[in-house]
């Protein structure tokens, strides 16, 4: 027949006698009952030849064996937590060992024999006693070796944690304590009520004293009759702000009063004291967190105060060679603003890189899926932009072009007005700006017609067809006649007209000529007056201008005489 374990045995079979010298004989009897059960077990197992063998028998197991963290179990009672067993003490595992130690104390209360608690040391650990009675062993193995805890520190917490729990018990069962908790959480919840009333009107009164402002300022800022900033939009943005807020402040209140309420009672002050210590808890790490992270913000902003500093410092020089038409070196006025946004981007990067180490939460994974987000982007969007901006570089630093400079760039002509990292402004004169990609302009040739006038003004260049029948000196005569009529056109140096090729039915005559004024609408002007000039100086000599389609001698010769230069509703010279 099976007999049972003694530990395993109820605590009212396990009764000690009175006295402390007989309690301790007791506890040792148990104790010794159940070694000798455990041999006579292996004994039994064994057979009696090996219980007569000459060799030493191998040493016995420990008492306690350590189990995996997930076969651990927790003695719990009046909700609150007693201790956390570890091991498996005589063949019992830690659930067993917890499900015994609570129905040993639950029996020693009801029983109303006590519920003094005590310790006593045992060569196997200690023994927990309720009231006299054993409630549970204590062991080295359940002591939490990763924190270093001590088993006589252990049963020191142990034993706070039962004689609070004790203390709930005969709590529990006193109807006046009851009572006031009763009360005291009705007045708990009126003051909630009352505070979260109050704390929605407060929201209410905001909002309308943020709508009146925001309306005050959105007319106001007004273009043209035109609202710059949309009253709703901000409105709405307002109002979502203050129900956060209000929504936040109202979770608080309510895990305050949640709390406060669960801890009046003695079954449920153990979930309050949890919640009052995960609250505490999440702001102590929060504030900790932040005292532990502002050395290293603040060498993060050191690092950025460092980098302004240079950026202020370099700013004087930049401002000296952008007011000094020669330049310095290599830098001059055209490159000067580039190089000083480059400079400045090249600094900020190399603070942000320096000072990313130190910013709160950069080794996170939050942080670490960030930058790989960021990286997948730049790789797969930045292809077009970095080349646009190295076109753009390559045009800076190479001088291809220039602000001020008359240039013909594919099918557009005009005034470089601006020169970007990613694109060209050209300014036609004529009430128009094309905006041409730097990768474009490099990828194709420019004609600059302000590089080859000496000093300030552009070239300009005009071709005309006229039949093999007017001589070509004539021809020559009559265009440098157009140019010298022409305001605007340099006499020094002279214009020049070349014969640029022989055709079928006419040849082509170019001609060259500088033009003093700057600007791009100038240019159109002066352009416009020269093909007037050409027009009013072959008229004026019967010649006929055929191009660019002369196929044959007409029956009559294509001129205008100078006595209809003038029919209505011509504009006369000199008239507005």
């Amino acid at each position: 027949m099976h007999r049972p374990h003694p530990i395993a045995m109820r605590s009212d079979s396990l009764r000690p006698p009175r006295g402390g010298i007989l309690r301790l004989l007791f506890l040792v009897w148990a104790l010794g009952l159940a070694a000798a059960c455990s041999a006579a077990s292996g004994h039994a197992r064994h057979g009696p030849e090996q219980a007569r063998a000459t060799t030493p028998a191998e040493p016995s197991p420990p008492a306690a064996v350590a189990v995996p963290a997930g076969e651990e179990a927790e003695l719990v009672l009046m909700n609150r937590r007693i201790v956390r067993f570890r091991a498996t003490f005589l063949g019992a595992p830690p659930r067993q060992r917890a499900e015994r130690g609570r129905q040993a104390i639950v029996a020693q209360l009801e029983r109303g024999a006590g519920d003094t608690v005590s310790v006593q040391p045992n060569p196997v650990g200690n023994i927990v006693l309720v009231g006299g009675q054993l409630a549970f062993v204590l062991t080295p193995e359940d002591t939490d070796k990763l924190a270093g805890e001590s088993l006589d520190a252990l049963t020191d917490t142990t034993l706070a944690a039962l004689r609070t729990a004790l203390a709930e018990s005969r709590e529990s069962h006193d109807s006046r304590t009851l009572a006031g908790g009763l009360a005291v959480s009705a007045g708990l919840t009126l003051l909630f009520v009352i505070l979260l009333s109050g704390l929605a009107r407060l929201r209410g009164w905001i909002a309308r004293r943020l709508a009146a402002a925001i309306d005050a300022h959105t007319r106001r800022l007004r273009a043209g009759g035109a609202e710059l900033i949309r009253g709703e939009r901000v409105l709405a943005a307002a109002r979502w702000l203050t129900g956060a807020a209000f929504w936040l402040l109202a979770a608080l209140l309510a895990y305050t009063w949640l709390a406060r309420v669960l801890a009046l009672f003695p079954y449920t002050r153990a979930w309050g004291e949890q919640l009052d210590d995960y609250l505490l808890g999440v702001l102590a790490r929060l504030g900790l967190g932040m005292l532990e992270t502002l050395p290293n913000l603040l060498v993060a902003v050191l690092m950025l105060l460092v980098a302004r500093a240079v950026v202020g410092l370099l700013k004087p020089f930049f401002d000296h060679v952008a007011g000094n038409g020669g330049g310095v070196g290599w830098l001059d006025r055209d490159t000067v603003e580039p190089t000083r946004k480059i400079t400045n981007i090249l600094i900020w990067i190399f603070a942000l890189v320096m000072a990313y180490p130190y910013l709160p939460g950069a080794h996170t994974e939050a942080f670490k899926g960030m930058s790989v987000l960021i990286g997948l982007m730049v790789s797969l969007g930045a292809s077009s932009v970095v080349g646009q901006a190295a076109s753009g570089l390559i045009l800076m630093y190479s001088r291809t072009l220039r602000t001020g400079e008359y240039v013909r760039i594919g099918e557009h002509e005009g005034t470089v007005a601006a020169i970007t990292l990613f694109n060209t402004r050209l300014r036609t004169g004529r009430g128009a700006e094309v905006t041409i990609p730097n990768a474009l302009i490099v990828g194709s040739a420019t004609r600059n017609y302000s590089r080859t006038t000496d000093g300030l003004g552009f070239m300009i260049d005009i071709t005309v067809t006229i039949g093999y029948d007017t001589p070509w000196r004539q021809v020559e005569a009559m265009l440098l006649e157009a140019a010298r009529r022409t305001a605007g056109v340099l006499a020094d140096p002279p214009p020049r007209v070349f014969q640029t090729a022989l055709s079928d039915f006419y040849p082509e005559y170019c001609l060259v000529a500088q033009a003093a004024p700057t600007g791009d609408a100038p240019r159109a002007r002066v352009l416009s007056n020269l093909h007037a000039s050409i027009q009013d100086v072959f008229n004026e000599h019967g010649v006929q201008i055929m191009s660019p389609h002369y196929m044959a001698d007409p029956a009559q010769e294509k001129c205008v005489p100078p006595e209809k230069w003038y029919a209505a509703p011509a504009r006369r010279p000199g008239a507005a």
